[in-house]
């Protein structure tokens, strides 16, 4: 998911994808820490989708104080 796409979701959408997205986390270090996971950069995208996530809501946090 690109940040384009992130930035189309609504707040409530964006606070469910996070949790999403660590939950997915959580479960690629589990199956990589057993050997289970065949390829590794898994992990890397997804901590890479949670700064997006966390980017995007800190964005708009600020836009709103901002007015």
């Amino acid at each position: 998911m690109e940040i384009d796409d992130i930035r189309a979701l609504s707040d409530e959408e964006l606070d469910q994808e996070l949790e999403d997205t660590h939950r997915a986390l959580m479960n690629l270090r589990f199956r990589a820490a057993t050997m289970q996971l065949a390829d590794m950069n898994e992990v890397r995208r997804a901590r890479k989708r949670i700064a997006r996530i966390n980017t995007v809501i800190r964005e708009r946090e600020l836009a709103a104080g901002a007015v």
